[in-house]
């Protein structure tokens, strides 16, 4: 009698050892290092974004037709199921993803072999990189002016270009919009920083180099805990009110759809 009380006792106890092996076991055959790709699919409440012909009506009454849609991210990090992070090199930790110049996907190279499942990554330019000065950019400095992300290299970054036309209740005529945030001197830091949790594993050895693919929806710039209108503001550069306000949107704006794990043919 007492074997059967502790029999599903014990057979818990191995159905868990078996489970916590299994998952040694998973990390354990993962060796060397790999690429961790990241597709950020531009869209709008859900829709795809597709520039200057199709438009797109938000919550607050605005129809837009947009144009440009660029922003930069930075500074990535990949935390494993294990509790280890692993930070990318900050010199190399700079991208510009533009909706316009079709710059949509970026790698990141020399990731060790593991069972990722958060991503953190920046929304703009540090103000630690940018104060290494205009020499301290390296390559990134010639990318963010040619994708007009930079306003000059004393006034600094635009860590997001979002334009176009617009129509509201208000403003019947379509009127040109132009969002352009960054940080500002010493005393406006817009730089914001987002942590996503992964749907699925991205399982990194010298076998495996996953694609993680985000959703970027361009609505939450106007629409996110903060409402943005243009009809009462239009141009948005440098705005002690409005610029934090944007930036914080800005974080509500990436989701994690799914993750493709395999040799690196994902397309």
């Amino acid at each position: 009698m007492q074997f059967h009380i502790f029999r599903p006792f014990l057979l818990g106890l191995i159905a868990i050892s078996h489970v916590s092996c299994s998952s040694d076991d998973d990390n354990a055959s993962l060796s060397g290092e790999g690429q961790v790709s990241i597709e950020f699919d531009n869209g709008v409440n859900g829709d795809d974004l597709i520039l200057h012909t199709s438009t797109y009506t938000n919550s607050n009454g605005e129809t837009l037709n947009i144009d440009r849609f660029n922003y930069i991210v930075s500074n990535f990090t990949l935390t494993d199921d294990r509790g280890n992070t692993f930070v990318y090199p900050k010199d190399d930790s700079y991208f510009v993803i533009s909706e316009e110049s079709g710059k949509t996907e970026i790698t990141l190279t020399g990731i060790p072999a593991g069972n990722y499942i958060t991503l953190h990554f920046g929304i703009g330019v540090d103000r630690e990189k940018y104060l290494q000065g205009a020499e301290g950019q390296g390559d990134f400095l010639t990318e963010a002016e040619e994708e007009e992300m930079m306003w000059s290299w004393q006034a600094g970054y635009k860590f997001l270009n979002f334009e176009g036309h617009f129509t509201s209740a208000s403003v019947t005529e379509p009127a040109a919009f132009k969002i352009h945030m960054g940080s500002h001197g010493s005393g406006l830091d817009n730089y914001r920083e987002v942590t996503l949790d992964l749907s699925t594993r991205a399982i990194v050895s010298n076998e495996m180099s996953p694609l993680i693919h985000l959703a970027a929806d361009a609505g939450k710039v106007l629409n996110g805990s903060n409402t943005i209108l243009l009809s009462e503001q239009a141009v948005i550069m440098i705005s002690e009110e409005k610029s934090p306000k944007i930036a914080e949107n800005a974080t509500e704006m990436f989701s994690v759809d799914h993750v493709h794990n395999g040799s690196g043919d994902h397309h």
